[in-house]
């Protein structure tokens, strides 16, 4: 960290608790593969800091506003609060301060169980229409979070399409992978749920955004829309790490349909799409081997 960004921090800080904020020290942790993420030890207290001099101008206030809206909700999730969020700038870095976590997986059964629930409370949170406040970012990609009220038309256009124009660009799409991908989109509505419930999701439920904590499981780095939950779960089972107490509890707490996991797959062509856009690699293939089982 640079002289200039331990000053920008210090002096938003100040601003934002009314006190003078000094920095002591910090201490580097490890974690994410995009952003660059910080222990700040200060005088009024010890602080998360993520960072970084590129990407997105309004990264991190959109995560703030995530963060905020699983805070807003009554849930068994430990969400931290955000202190303060600044834009990445030509001549500044951008930053996200919040309260600091301590991971302890002690009893680590008791808390998947109430992970399992508070995922489960979170879903509960429901609105009339699909999309969030503003569009926020899946890792360092837009999401495109206009409000619609047709789910298939959201899923469909706002994202699995919008990822296909953002790799085109990006990476190039040859015209017959297209193609296969806009069938793919009209037959959604034989393969998903046409009109669910949109749910509050967290958007990028990967075992890495979440921790055990001494006061129970946490939910980090969210890129929040209201979604089928089905959403949410797909990505929960793409990668694993959520033991069968959380799958068990979530549940109990609010059954799922017989067919969900048939429907799995479809809503994890999203989240191939867009770690081959950030990573590239073999996920492309991936994902053509998804939308190729729907020919």
């Amino acid at each position: 960290m640079t002289d200039a960004l331990q000053n920008h921090i210090e002096l938003c800080l100040t601003e934002v608790l009314s006190k003078r904020v000094v920095v002591k020290s910090t201490t580097a942790i490890g974690g994410g593969c995009i952003n660059h993420s910080m222990k700040l030890e200060c005088n009024v207290g010890t602080f998360f800091l993520k960072w970084n001099n590129y990407g997105p101008t309004n990264l991190f206030l959109r995560e703030a506003e995530s963060l905020q809206a699983l805070r807003a909700v009554s849930t068994h999730l430990i969400i931290p609060k955000v202190v303060a969020a600044t834009k990445i700038t030509k001549d500044l870095a951008g930053f996200i301060v919040m309260q600091l976590l301590e991971v302890n997986a002690a009893n680590s059964e008791k808390k998947d169980e109430q992970l399992g629930i508070g995922l489960a409370q979170l879903h509960d949170n429901t609105n009339q229409s699909f999309g969030f406040s503003n569009d926020n970012y899946c890792g360092e990609t837009i999401q495109n979070n206009k409000w619609c009220d047709n789910w298939i038309e959201f899923f469909g256009r706002q994202r699995i399409w919008h990822l296909v124009q953002l790799i085109e660009k990006k990476r190039g799409m040859p015209v017959k992978d297209q193609k296969l991908y806009a069938k793919f989109i009209d037959k959604l509505p034989y393969l998903i749920p046409t009109n669910p419930t949109a749910s509050l999701t967290h958007g990028d439920l990967w075992s890495g955004n979440y921790l055990h904590t001494a006061n129970g499981p946490a939910l980090i780095d969210p890129a929040c829309s209201y979604a089928d939950r089905e959403f949410d779960l797909a990505l929960m089972k793409m990668f694993g790490g959520f033991s069968d107490t959380v799958w068990s509890a979530y549940q109990f707490s609010s059954p799922l349909s017989g067919k969900w996991q048939e429907r799995l797959e479809v809503y994890q062509l999203y989240h191939y799409l867009n770690h081959y856009l950030i990573f590239g690699g073999h996920y492309g293939q991936m994902a053509l081997a998804i939308v190729g089982k729907y020919e």
